[in-house]
């Protein structure tokens, strides 16, 4: 799975872009009946980027992680400011090529796993240059509709 980094362009300060935001929630499940809800403002910069300076978005390319809900030409919220641990997807640079998998340890072991059983696990100790650039903490795709 290749990651291409889109163009960030340096803002002093984050735009705000206010959506209407529902408070009631919507049942996946049965039916609930339709009570009276609020509708208020949300500022999706703040509900997905905690860390401005540190947060950049990447364009997904491949199907590896698609049991992680992370499809093929996703947007991906990545955060540099957070310490990886066991469990996170991560974006990693291997040798100098970007990759996004979920880092595990098998018995002590590094490893970078696909959650796609059509992907094998990589076993870390096999490149010269190993970095976790950063960890996902959002993916962005759209529902029965087409990019451009």
């Amino acid at each position: 799975m290749e990651i291409s980094p889109l163009p960030r362009f340096l803002v002093t300060q984050p735009s705000r872009l206010l959506i209407k935001f529902a408070t009631e929630c919507v049942s996946a499940g049965f039916p609930s009946p339709a009570d009276d809800y609020i509708d208020i403002d949300i500022d999706l910069n703040e509900y997905l980027i905690r860390h401005p300076i540190s947060t950049f978005l990447l364009r997904v390319s491949g199907n590896s992680m698609i049991g992680a809900g992370i499809h093929n030409n996703d947007l991906l919220v990545v955060d540099r400011s957070i310490e990886p641990h066991p469990g996170h997807i991560v974006v990693a640079v291997l040798d100098g090529a970007f990759i996004l998998k979920r880092l595990i340890l098998k018995s002590g072991i590094p490893y970078l796993e696909a959650d796609n059983s059509d992907y094998t696990s990589i076993d870390l100790r096999q490149y010269n240059d190993v970095q976790i650039w950063g960890v996902a903490i959002h993916s962005i795709h759209s529902l029965n509709l087409k990019h451009k």
